[in-house]
């Protein structure tokens, strides 16, 4: 095993025994964070696309080239107040993605490969300085704006502005420069349609499989409405029958809902699912101008009573939580004891997505 292998091995061995002895806790909101910062057009363009073509301003994801300081400071907030995991500033950094913003493929895998490392090097400054509490790096893998399961025309059923193999490459591309980064897991996130994820998780084991050193995976979809479904059309449960085949280190949801709308599909997943159960929710739902009033006592409060109820094995916060919002939820939960894992029989589970031929 190279040092390298024996490091990642350690850091993965670390990090499963600390799920088992205490709630752990991911950072919050990026993007509310950043939009403090009060950044303008030169920030996000810096020297390297000093003469691009088109506005910049608003892709947070290339401020981990243009201003790895911005991105630096977050991760130390987050960590200070509490997190044991924090994101790489990452959401949206694919092709697909950043094709938006006309840059190019290295340019996304530059995006990557510094916000890897800009969250490593803050997450092993944070373990050496209190080493009973180690930091680990989560690889933010995000929805895209193009969509597998769903028709990107009205009239046209069939219409899709991607295929399976686009996605996947797109995929395959951030998740290894991710890993070269340096992250301890990987997040993929905010999934509003399932086949996009089943192809990020196929990038992630098809790596594998060619040599890549096995990571963590943590696949959190996102329940859009009062519905209970995801925007592909499905439940909680089906949810997980569709994405339990990748062995998942942990399941859950994040963003679109608050804390107390969120709880019943957190605890349905709870019930059927043979891994951690992870969830941030949002500070509420957004007031009329898009903003969002719930106060970190408030969401502390909500995630208190799911740990408490033992649904829950990870929280943070997702839109317009921040490191007070976090450090409220990890106060809130510290000394109460994660949710455990269920034993569940073997038995015949469906997505509702399985083809049947009729006799």
């Amino acid at each position: 095993m190279t040092s390298r292998a024996a490091n990642i091995a350690e850091r993965i061995a670390v990090l499963k025994q600390a799920a088992k002895e205490r709630i752990l806790i991911l950072d919050g909101s990026w993007g509310v964070m950043i939009q403090r910062r009060g950044l303008d057009e030169s920030d996000f363009r810096g020297e390297r696309f000093a003469a691009h073509d088109g506005q910049l301003k608003g892709n947070n994801d290339i401020l981990c080239i243009t201003r790895p300081d911005v991105i630096a400071d977050l991760h130390h907030q987050y960590f200070a107040a509490g997190a044991d995991i924090s994101e790489t500033n990452t959401f949206s950094a694919t092709t697909i993605a950043q094709d938006d913003y006309r840059l190019s493929l290295q340019d996304c895998i530059d995006i990557n490969l510094e916000g890897a490392r800009i969250a490593r090097k803050v997450a092993d400054e944070w373990t050496a300085k209190e080493p009973h509490k180690p930091r680990f790096v989560a690889g933010s893998i995000g929805p895209l704006n193009k969509m597998l399961s769903m028709s990107s025309d009205v009239n046209d059923p069939g219409a899709r502005l991607v295929t399976f193999d686009q996605v996947y490459q797109a995929y395959r591309e951030q998740v290894q420069a991710l890993y070269e980064g340096g992250v301890d897991l990987y997040l993929i996130e905010t999934i509003t349609d399932t086949l996009n994820c089943k192809a990020a998780i196929k990038a992630i084991l098809d790596l594998e499989d060619e040599g890549q050193e096995t990571l963590p995976i943590w696949i959190s979809g996102t329940i859009t409405d009062r519905s209970g479904r995801t925007l592909s059309g499905q439940t909680a449960e089906a949810f997980w029958n569709s994405v339990r085949h990748a062995k998942p280190f942990a399941v859950g949801f994040n963003c679109a809902l608050g804390a107390d709308l969120m709880r019943p599909h957190i605890a349905e997943l709870a019930r059927v699912a043979d891994c951690l159960v992870a969830a941030y929710p949002n500070a509420g739902l957004p007031n009329a101008m898009g903003q969002y009033d719930e106060q970190p006592h408030e969401t502390a409060h909500e995630l208190h009573e799911w740990a408490k109820d033992g649904i829950v094995n990870i929280l943070g916060g997702c839109c317009g939580t921040t490191p007070d919002h976090i450090q409220h939820v990890a106060d809130e939960v510290r000394g109460v004891t994660p949710r455990q894992i269920p034993d569940r029989p073997k038995a015949l589970r469906l997505a509702g997505l399985e083809p049947f031929e009729l006799a």
